[in-house]
Formats: structure tokens, C-alpha cells, sequence
């Protein structure tokens, strides 16, 4: 008696093709990305991809509304600070598994992205932020996030965020260029170049001076 072995594929939705986009993305860069790609990716004709999203724009909201549903959301009654710490860190690692979409999350309106923005908008009011100082607040907030994200995704760092192997490299050449830049000899000889440092951890550093500016800007405020 002969026996059978039937293969399931699993079915194309809307939510799946999405999921698969953003790993092709992830794996290959947002450039990499087309509607035939995912297709095949997904074992599907082009044109039945469609049937779940009309376009490769709508791909893209998509994409991006899920990795904003990524991020930590702050909660309306939690106390301001620690909340946009974590938002901000939350955002920061997000965009780091996807740095494809450094590019895309401002440049699209998704209902999480602005669900985000809403309840970031409600934290900062509920904590006695005027709705000009919250939007000050979040606009330094994630100009820095974003901008050392893609700093990070720029720079030739190995998996542990160390920067060491290229400074090396610079280090060997300056030797033979006299000294020419001695601030940056000693930039990387008594900071890039010993043991433990990663260039993410510049992060934190940066991240509470803003909200301890934050912080200032709303004693002032109240105060006047």
C-alpha cells in the first residue's frame, strides 16, 4: 500500500505578506524589496498578491505600521520621564532590527504610528506638559533617536556594537602620517579602544541630558 505525504502551505494574508516583507527588508534593505520578490517569497503569483495589498505603497504602510507596533507605547497616567525613557530606548532597538525603516517612519501616516504619537501627546499632557512644550519634547526626543539609529546603521560596527577594528585601522594610518590628528589618537586610545566600549552606549549618555533638559523646560514653565 502506497502512502502519500501531502505538504500544507501555509495561506497568503494581508498580515502574513506583510511579516515577510519586513524580513526581506530586514535581510536586504528596503531597495531590495518588490511586489515579485515577496510573491515568490511567499510561493504565490504576482498578481495574487494583490488581492491582500493594493500596491507596493500600501506594502508599505504596512510595514511600517507594524514595526511602530514594536515600540513601547507610554501609558496615559505613567510618570513622564522614566515612560519616555523607555519609549525612547523601546524605539531605538526597533529601529536597529529594522533600520530600513529609519527612512520610512516619518515619511508614513499608519494608524499605529499615529496611535503612537497620540498617546506619547496624552502622557506628556496628563504629566502638565502644554501642548507646545510636548510637541518641543517629542520632536528633540525623536530627532536624537532616529538620527543615532541611523548613525549606528551607518557606521562599521561588529554585532557587539564595537568600533575598535576599523579605529585600528585609522590608528595604523595616522602613525604614518606623523600625528596629524592627535585628538583623535587619543579619542580612540583611551576610549574606542578599551575593553567593554560600544558606540551604543554613547546613547544613554545623550538621552538623559534631553530629558533632564525636558525636565527643566517644564519647572520653567511652571514657574512662570
Amino acid at each position: 500500500m502506497r502512502s502519500t505525504t501531502k505538504t500544507t502551505r501555509e495561506p497568503v494574508t494581508r498580515e502574513r505578506a506583510i511579516r515577510v516583507a519586513v524580513a526581506l527588508a530586514d535581510s536586504g534593505g528596503i531597495d531590495s524589496l518588490s511586489m515579485r520578490k515577496l510573491a515568490g517569497e511567499l510561493g504565490v503569483e504576482a498578481m495574487s498578491l494583490y488581492y491582500h495589498v493594493k500596491n507596493k505603497d500600501e506594502l508599505l504602510d504596512g510595514m511600517v505600521g507594524l514595526v511602530v507596533s514594536e515600540m513601547a507605547i507610554p501609558a496615559a497616567d505613567a510618570a513622564w520621564k522614566p515612560a519616555l525613557r523607555e519609549r525612547s530606548e523601546s524605539a531605538r532597538d526597533v529601529l536597529k532590527r529594522h533600520p530600513w525603516a529609519i527612512s520610512q517612519v516619518d515619511a508614513r501616516s499608519t494608524v499605529e504610528s499615529l496611535n503612537y504619537l497620540n498617546a506619547t501627546i496624552g502622557c506628556l499632557v496628563a504629566a502638565g506638559f502644554s501642548i507646545p512644550l510636548a510637541a518641543h519634547a517629542m520632536s528633540l526626543l525623536d530627532s536624537y533617536v532616529h538620527g543615532f539609529a541611523l548613525q549606528e546603521a551607518s557606521l562599521p560596527l561588529d554585532d557587539a556594537g564595537d568600533i575598535g577594528a576599523v579605529t585600528e585601522d585609522i590608528m595604523a594610518q595616522q602613525a604614518m602620517m606623523s600625528g596629524a590628528f592627535p585628538h583623535l589618537a587619543a579619542m580612540a586610545t583611551e576610549l574606542i579602544l578599551q575593553p567593554g566600549y560600544a558606540y551604543g552606549n554613547e546613547f544613554a549618555f545623550g538621552l538623559g541630558i534631553i530629558l533632564d533638559g525636558i525636565e527643566g523646560s517644564l519647572a520653567a514653565a511652571s514657574a512662570s
